[in-house]
């Protein structure tokens, strides 16, 4: 598990609107960057066009020295080095309604992988356990509370042991507590050598639980820098606009 996320000129198209215009972006190994903006701004896109679930038309993205071409999103065949190296929470879950927790982590790594079965239920327990869900592997999704929920989401994300996570408006349904557990595991994951590129709209949780936040604007760059700086010392007027629109939230 080892790869730096690194995006250049990104441009993506829905219909015929821009959605992103030239976006450039690292993340290293070890560290929470926060991608930040108002709906419709780009986050979900850019995420989604790093998963390789949607085309782009112009740039490029590499992990770990897998890279994605603009066009058409290859075929799944093509994609099993990206699969290993990239993981993807979404902001629904997206858990299989007829899948126990269990059998939700370890669906990948069988299917996809071609894990034997065995090795690939130990290692999602592990993964369960470790996120405190261990107890829950047998409740199916409709059983587990929307904190469970996520936490075997990203369980199932984590089990091709992937270099680089990305998580989608991950602090929607939580509480402030649990919020403060989530930005807790994702320090623990970063300090283990992933990457986490996380879409939020979360002023309070991206300055107190990510290293920098790079601020989208109509599919450009606003700003970009440290947490701290960004949303505490805004220099540019849509961070200005994105955290007076959060404050009335």
């Amino acid at each position: 598990m080892s790869g730096t996320l690194v995006i250049r000129g990104l441009h993506a198209v829905r219909g015929d609107k821009p959605v992103l215009r030239g976006l450039d972006l690292e993340v290293e190994p070890g560290e929470v960057v926060a991608l930040m903006g108002v709906s419709g701004a780009g986050k979900s896109t850019v995420l989604r066009a790093v998963a390789a679930l949607e085309p782009f038309t112009a740039g490029l993205i590499e992990v770990g020295g897998f890279r994605l071409a603009p066009g058409p999103v290859p075929r799944e065949s093509r994609l099993r080095e990206l699969r290993r190296k990239v993981g993807m929470v979404f902001q629904s879950h997206a858990l299989f309604p007829h899948l126990t927790a269990l059998e939700n982590v370890t669906l990948a790594p069988v299917h996809v992988l071609g894990w034997p079965a065995a090795t690939a239920r130990q290692a999602a327990m592990e993964l369960l356990e470790s996120l405190g869900v261990g107890p829950r592997a047998g409740a199916y999704p409709r059983e587990l509370s929307g904190g469970e929920a996520q936490r075997v989401a990203i369980a199932r994300a984590l089990a091709p042991d992937p270099a680089v996570l990305l998580m989608d408006e991950p602090t929607s349904a939580l509480d402030p507590a649990r919020r403060g557990a989530l930005g807790e595991s994702l320090r623990k994951l970063a300090r283990g050598g992933r990457g986490l590129l996380v879409a939020t709209h979360d002023v309070d949780f991206a300055l107190a639980h990510t290293d920098r936040v790079l601020v989208l604007h109509e599919g450009r760059m606003a700003e970009y820098g440290t947490s701290s700086m960004v949303l505490t010392q805004p220099s540019e007027p849509a961070t200005r606009e994105l955290l007076a629109h959060e404050r009335r939230e």
